[in-house]
């Protein structure tokens, strides 16, 4: 049975996220990513006749969000889902506009130090990686099930594991004899799988692979960028969306698709004329990406990798 504790999340680069949403007091917002409620607590605190609608899939995140944001009545509204499913939250809330979006991309504090979660490589626990447990596939199936082939392409692409062949066929000879079935066990896997020279010093020799398995038992890659499309439809004129990401994967696509809202015209440079007609549908507010302060390093060392871009609807 699952340890009941406090969901514990740091809110990152805080003060940073409240400034980038440029918070309208009688605007509709949604935190996509609520965690323990610190990021929609900010938010909802600043508005008077508006709405924060917040968002989790993780039941022990909504429990937690629910309780910080009671004391604010019907500013703050409560819903477990994905953040890709913003259109139909909004849709059966009766929203058909909203002023601005916070998602937070990282693994919450409560869900790396909770060890039966299964997301951390400093813990025994059974392989899940679950964020919605409601979801079918967990890390087990991923680590003994999967192809061989198909693991080292998902260590490769989502941890940048340059050793993921090595590690993944590690991992098909010890599944082999017997279904790798903890943490601790996958762990000791990768370490021996990688050369002796390269788990010394920095980070731990699990690190890559454990966040490529949790990308892919989340598909959270694959949500990033429609879920920001969906987002900007929603958004009124001069409405905000603001996302941290914790790593080059994440960071890349929002900083892309951020790039492509932004474009103009597309049109072969050799023509005369326009002919596509599309323009601007988003500005970027900040051209590179806000990183935590000093003092918020010190409090909080997990900020480190943090990055926040933020954008406006033009």
């Amino acid at each position: 049975m699952e340890e009941r504790r406090e969901f514990s999340h740091y809110s990152v680069l805080l003060n940073e996220c409240i400034d980038g949403l440029n918070i309208n007091p009688n605007g509709i917002y949604i935190d996509g990513t609520a965690g323990g409620g610190g990021h929609s607590f900010a938010i909802a605190s600043r508005l008077t006749g508006g709405r924060l609608i917040a968002i989790d899939q993780d039941e022990a995140a909504i429990a937690a969000a629910s309780a910080r944001l009671a004391p604010l009545g019907e500013r703050a509204t409560v819903v477990r889902s994905n953040f890709c499913r913003i259109a139909d939250v909004c849709e059966d809330l009766g929203i058909e506009q909203i002023d601005g979006l916070l998602l937070d991309l990282g693994v919450s504090s409560y869900q790396l130090d909770t060890p039966e979660r299964g997301f951390s490589y400093n813990a025994d626990a059974p392989l899940d990686m679950r964020m919605d447990k409601r979801g079918s596939l967990t890390a087990y199936t991923v680590v003994n099930e999967y192809p061989e082939e198909k693991i080292k392409k998902i260590l490769y692409e989502y941890g940048e594991e340059r050793f993921s062949a090595s590690i993944a066929a590690a991992i098909a000879r010890e599944r082999a004899k017997k279904p790798i079935e903890s943490t601790k066990e996958l762990s000791d896997i990768i370490k021996y799988a990688i050369p002796p020279a390269a788990r010394e010093g920095g980070h731990h020799p699990a690190k890559r692979s454990f966040q490529a398995i949790r990308i892919e038992v989340n598909s959270e890659l694959d949500v990033i960028e429609p879920a920001i499309r969906d987002a900007v439809s929603l958004l009124r004129k001069g409405g905000r969306i603001a996302i941290i990401t914790f790593h080059s994967l994440e960071d890349r696509i929002v900083k892309q698709t951020f790039a492509d809202l932004a474009k103009g015209c597309i049109c072969p440079r050799e023509l005369p004329v326009c002919v596509c007609g599309r323009t601007p549908v988003m500005k970027q507010v900040n051209k590179k990406p806000i990183l935590p302060s000093k003092e918020e390093l010190e409090e909080n060392p997990r900020s480190r990798s943090a990055k926040l871009r933020v954008a406006t609807k033009l």
